[in-house]
Order: structure tokens, then sequence, then C-alpha cells
């Protein structure tokens, strides 16, 4: 026992690795900043840094891994920016945005998302190696957090002003929270590599993608947001349904083969 905590320590003592953890920080700082913002009742700005915390916590992992400066420590520190940037920031924002006019019901649903969004991280963080990579057990805390962004974008680009105390609202954060400590499977995209050559078309449907969300940026931002939120019921359902299917065939092919 006094051998590994020594090992521990004369680890911690070499330091850590700097560029990864820089953008996790940053992470970390659009968060708090998203927190601010909102208690002064700029919900865009608080909106619009949740979405860059979803860039840059996208890439501390990816830089992590191509640089080989993954780490234990890393990692932790990760989920730790993730719970304040994904969960905290987007409940005070969605709080007072819409849910404070509901009173304690309204800062319970708030609470319920980031309880949700923390027992998601640490759920995530336990079931490492355990699962597979390719997919992500119930939906990720900076998907839910981005559904609550760009659902605050799209209200004003619609036209909104001020708050928007609708009980649309309260149901989609306590879906998505429920949506997060789900056993839903949704895809992770960490299969994906571009690295390597992809044909022709693909590239040529990226770009068209990237043009149209640069030209209606608030209402594609959501339409990605929501939709992936949704893939996996969408994908879940469709999975049981054919499996309902072979089983229903298989039975009227042995009643066909047995008949009475």
């Amino acid at each position: 026992m006094k051998n590994n905590a020594s090992f521990r320590r004369d680890r911690m003592k070499k330091g850590i690795y700097v560029l990864p953890n820089l953008f996790t920080t940053a992470n970390l700082f659009c968060g708090f900043y998203s927190a601010i913002a909102s208690m002064k009742g700029m919900y865009e700005i608080a909106a619009v840094t949740i979405l860059i915390a979803v860039v840059l916590d996208s890439l501390d992992g990816r830089i992590a891994r191509m640089t080989h400066t993954t780490s234990k420590f890393g990692g932790e520190y990760d989920s730790l920016c993730d719970l304040v940037t994904f969960g905290v920031a987007p409940a005070i924002m969605v709080y007072n945005w819409s849910l404070l006019s509901y009173g304690k019901w309204g800062w319970l649903g708030a609470f319920l998302f980031v309880v949700c969004g923390a027992l998601r991280l640490a759920r995530f963080n336990v079931q490492v190696g355990v699962i597979d990579s390719r997919v992500f057990n119930g939906l990720p805390i900076p998907g839910g957090a981005a559904v609550v962004a760009t659902g605050v974008l799209l209200f004003y680009y619609l036209g909104g002003e001020g708050r928007f105390p609708d009980p649309s609202i309260m149901i989609g954060v306590v879906a998505i929270a429920l949506f997060m400590v789900s056993s839903i499977k949704y895809y992770s995209f960490k299969d994906l590599n571009y690295f390597l050559r992809k044909p022709f078309m693909s590239f040529v449907l990226i770009v068209v993608i990237l043009v149209i969300v640069v030209a209606e940026p608030q209402i594609m931002l959501f339409t990605f947001a929501f939709g992936y939120s949704l893939s996996g019921p969408v994908w879940t359902l469709c999975r049981l349904g054919r499996k309902m299917l072979a089983e229903f065939r298989a039975r009227k092919s042995q009643c066909q083969d047995h008949p009475l």
C-alpha cells in the first residue's frame, strides 16, 4: 500500500500534460462565464458560450489521443469541468430564462438536470473500456447542454424577447435529464477517422452542410442538437421493431411448418 501511494505521488511530481488540460480549462472558463451571463440576463451570450465549450470539449480529448498525452488526471479533470459547463451552467441559464416562474418546481427541474448530468458522468467514468466505444450509454451531457443552448438561441432568432415561461421548456428539460441517465445507446462518432481518404461526394456533402449552417446557424444547430437527442430513442425503437418483426416471422414460419 505504501509503495503504491509513493508511486502515485512520484507520478504527480512529474507534472501534467499542458496542452489538453488548457483546452479543458478553457471549457471550464466558458461554463463559468455562461453562468455569470445568465445571472445578468444575457441569455444569448450564455448560450453561445456553452456551444463554444462543446467544441472545446470535443477537441481536448482528441488532442490528448493524437499527441499521446492522455492521463487519469486529465480524464478526472475533464469530468469535473463538464459538470460545471454542461450541467450547472445550462441549468442556471434555463432556470433564469424559463423555469423561474414555476417557483419550487422550476428550480427542482433545473436541479434534476444537474444531478442527472453528474450521474451520467460518473457512470461514464466507471464504464470506460466496458461498453463499446462507438456508442454512448445515455445522452452525453454536452449533447443535453447543446439542446438547451440552441433552443435559447432559436427563441431569440425567431423574434422572442425576455424570458419564455412555457411548459414545453420544463417538459424538455426533464426529458433531456432522463435521457442522460437512461440506457439508450447514442452514436459516439469516435470511430470516424478524418485522416483517411473519403469518397468525393462525402466531401461535397460536408461542404453543403457547412454552407447551410453558416446561412442559418440558429435553426441548423438546434436541428442537429435536437435531432441527436432523439436519435437514441428512435434507434432503440427501430431495433426493437426489427427484433419483434423477426420473432413474428419466426413464429409464423414455425406455424407453417407444423400446422395443427
